[in-house]
């Protein structure tokens, strides 16, 4: 059986990775390439994202607030994301991000917000709502399990599983079977883990919907939906058998309800 025998630098390899879906904007590094500012309107709060599963996070959050908010589209397949305008604000290049105007004891404070869950945590914590107070250790200790369970497995592996079953060049046929079939069963084991842990509560953290349930929706929402992770001949909800999951399919129709989270998977739209 022959073995894989990679060449001495990664470079030689960047070849192979051309005809998906994001060849023409990756790069090994970070920083802008063109000096495009932000836009700005007259709230105190400034999202700049796009109504994809990480971005719909926040959305949703925002709307369950029922805060005065501006929403920016950034088109991440023109490369907005790496405009001197939103790399100053998340050095990532990496939606969402947004900033708060009025941050800090004072309210004077511009503070600027990347990464999903931590944009969710500092808001819900801001407003006081849909998360345990801070003085709450154990309920908040719940609260950080999930959250992070969400951002480190949850979320990469259903996007991982996104790449291969969807954006991946079709002629990678051996390639996209492997990834597919490796991320795919790990994106039904998150599903088993968080469908048995909803097999006694209605929400992730008990009785009261929170921002843990508000992030893991939108993921998960994606392998459901008929409009999600899809090729010609089939879709990731067929794929996975994504609706076997009863708990978990309880929990994200009642989600799904809300108004506020309707309005949410809606903002910044393609």
């Amino acid at each position: 059986m022959s073995s894989w025998a990679p060449p001495a630098k990664i470079e030689d390899l960047y070849a192979k990775a051309s005809g998906n879906k994001w060849a023409g904007i990756n790069r090994p590094t970070a920083g802008a390439r063109d000096e495009t500012a932000a836009e700005v309107g007259a709230a105190d709060i400034q999202l700049y994202s796009l109504a994809t599963p990480n971005g719909w996070k926040v959305g949703i959050l925002l709307e369950e607030l029922g805060v005065e908010y501006n929403a920016h589209t950034v088109n991440i397949m023109k490369g907005d994301q790496f405009s001197k305008g939103f790399v100053g604000v998340n050095p990532n290049s990496k939606i969402p991000c947004a900033v708060d105007r009025k941050g800090g004891k004072d309210g004077s404070t511009e503070v600027h917000l990347f990464e999903s869950a931590s944009i969710m945590l500092y808001f819900a914590d801001k407003f006081k709502k849909f998360v345990p107070p801070t003085d709450d250790t154990v309920a908040r200790a719940e609260l950080m399990n999930w959250l992070f369970w969400q951002m480190a497995g949850q979320g990469p592996m259903t996007g991982n599983f996104g790449h291969f079953f969807t954006y991946a060049p079709a002629d990678k046929c051996e390639a996209r079977d492997y990834g597919a079939s490796r991320y795919g069963m790990e994106v039904q084991r998150l599903c088993s883990v968080l469908d048995q842990h909803l097999e006694t509560r209605p929400y992730i953290l008990g009785e009261e919907y929170s921002i843990a349930d508000m992030a893991c929706f939108p993921w998960f929402h994606q392998i459901v939906r008929e409009e999600g992770y899809k090729i010609e001949t089939n879709n990731a909800c067929n794929f996975l058998s994504s609706t076997q999951y009863k708990n978990l399919m309880v929990w994200y129709e009642k989600i799904l309800a809300r108004p506020a989270v309707q309005k949410g998977i809606k903002v910044c739209g393609w």
